[in-house]
């Protein structure tokens, strides 16, 4: 079976229900959501040691949604019944968020992406991932879309943010604070 289908080679490509630009913007939201899968990937890929199996198999649950968001994105005609991102599924993440709070030292000031090359990578996933709902809401506002996936989205980079602290974390390795921020974070 070959891989390639010359099909786009003018430029355009295949979405559910008809056929777009590539530089759509209904493209551009599920491409960059399958930017975000691969980075989830990598950050999979860095979780061999036995202290990350919860979230290790959190992320691969997390790998699946993803498609499902492209999937539901990728609809040119509004088609509730076969959308699979469900309103559950941001409050699952949200127990997650609370578990993974729970490790984390308390938060004063703002932080910079870094500490362990783990928790870089969980960052770079939590700003593609804010990229990728940025784009769902520009789509949003002028096709009709699952908004259950904006949400997602929405809350899965809240919880890659936590992610990235708990991975410093179990690693014994401090978050990078702002040096030139004030105490912003109360509790």
């Amino acid at each position: 079976m070959a891989i390639y289908t010359r099909t786009g080679d003018k430029g355009e490509t295949s979405v559910i229900g008809g056929r777009v630009g590539k530089d759509d913007v209904r493209v551009e939201a599920y491409g960059t959501i399958d930017e975000l899968n691969s980075f989830v990937g990598q950050a999979r890929s860095l979780m061999e040691d036995a202290k990350f199996a919860d979230v290790r198999e959190q992320l691969l649950e997390i790998q699946h949604e993803l498609f499902d968001c492209g999937s539901d994105l990728a609809f040119v005609k509004l088609s509730e019944n076969k959308y699979k991102v469900k309103s559950g599924m941001a409050e699952r993440l949200e127990g997650w968020i609370d578990a993974l709070q729970a490790e984390n030292p308390v938060l004063e000031r703002f932080i910079l992406p870094g500490g362990s090359q783990l928790s870089s990578v969980l960052h770079v996933c939590r700003t593609v991932c804010r990229r990728a709902e940025r784009r769902a809401v520009t789509l949003g506002r002028s096709a009709d879309i699952n908004q259950e996936a904006v949400i997602y989205l929405n809350r899965l980079s809240d919880y890659f943010f936590a992610l990235a602290r708990t991975a410093n974390t179990r690693l014994g390795i401090a978050d990078v604070e702002y040096v030139r921020s004030k105490k912003v974070f109360r509790n």
